[in-house]
């Protein structure tokens, strides 16, 4: 009988494994690290000899599993289960990883986008709670997003939807993204943006705060100093915190002034900040939004945490349930 899925979040540090019910709930979970070197030729090899490896402990063989879920950076392939431009993977070439692992393992495999994956497993049981039109969006070391609307995830004519990331919140005087635009979301709101709207108050800053005295000093300051500094009363440091709670404020109105979700979950290292973050997004949420979307889309923290890739990951798998 097969009763079982498999998930995998891969990431440019680690590989994320999760054995789960068909219900979604975790029953093994491992971890490897991601080998990037070479061109990334021992990421799928490595994943494979895992599985087989745990499989063997467990006492499990393919016949247990209905499928097997995977979540990767870069641009993926849904219909050939290829993934290219992967580059925190080292992966320049289009990577066949779903052929190696089906031809591997036996089991039927699916793949998605890493911040799709992750949105899966906030909606399917996490903060989502299974609700058919949820957005989430990621706050990591880039900005990611995943949306599901009816209950299906948005993936656009070239796999780019739902890049909340590249929204454009500071149209006038823009940070350089990656993508080479300017004022994208990921530049004031990823962990690394959130330093760079540090760095550019506290030029014009006059007083007293350790993070503007630590960026003045040239010592190095992160999103979480930044937070935790404001949470303790550091007014400089409580109006980094607000600059950003208005773009992410601006950016999931916006979103919900279109899509009118149930719910705009924040997850990724950022919003580890919690109620601090979500109040002040919240704030500016309600500015932005026009009354019937005010009223019914809330602003919720994630749960799932570093689980979230693994269960969206399985959820992907479900689709070979058959009756």
């Amino acid at each position: 009988m097969r009763q079982k899925l498999l998930g995998i979040d891969l990431g440019g540090t680690t590989v994320k494994f999760g054995i789960l019910t068909l219900e979604g709930e975790v029953q093994e979970k491992w971890a490897i690290e991601t080998n990037i070197l070479e061109g990334g030729k021992h990421i799928v090899p490595d994943i494979i000899v895992s599985i087989k490896h745990r499989l063997k402990l467990y006492g499990l063989s393919s016949d247990d599993f209905v499928g097997i879920g995977m979540g990767s950076p870069g641009a993926v392939d849904r219909d050939t289960n290829t993934v290219t431009g992967a580059f925190n993977l080292n992966w320049k070439e289009t990577q066949e990883v779903g052929s190696m692992i089906e031809k591997e393992l036996g089991i039927p495999f699916a793949i998605d986008n890493d911040a799709n994956v992750a949105a899966l497993g906030e909606r399917w049981i996490g903060a989502g709670e299974n609700n058919p039109d949820v957005v989430f969006m990621t706050l990591g070391t880039g900005v990611g997003g995943g949306i599901i609307a009816d209950g299906n995830l948005i993936h656009g004519v070239a796999g780019a939807g739902g890049e909340i990331g590249h929204m454009i919140v500071e149209p006038e005087n823009g940070f350089a993204c990656t993508c080479g635009s300017y004022g994208c979301l990921e530049t004031v709101a990823s962990a690394t943006g959130v330093v760079k709207v540090a760095r550019l108050l506290a030029e014009a800053y006059e007083g007293d705060s350790v993070i503007k005295a630590a960026i003045d000093n040239g010592e190095g300051v992160t999103s979480k100093d930044i937070f935790t500094a404001a949470q303790a009363g550091d007014s400089f440091a409580d109006s980094v915190v607000e600059k950003v709670g208005y773009y992410l404020g601006l950016a999931s109105a916006n979103i919900s002034n279109i899509l009118n979700p149930d719910s705009v979950v924040i997850g990724g290292g950022v919003s580890a900040a919690g109620e601090f973050l979500r109040s002040r997004i919240e704030k500016y949420f309600v500015t932005f939004t026009f009354p019937q979307v005010r009223n019914s889309t809330k602003l919720k923290i994630a749960e799932l945490g570093n689980d979230a890739g693994i269960i969206g990951a399985a959820s992907l798998a479900r689709q070979f349930i058959t009756e």
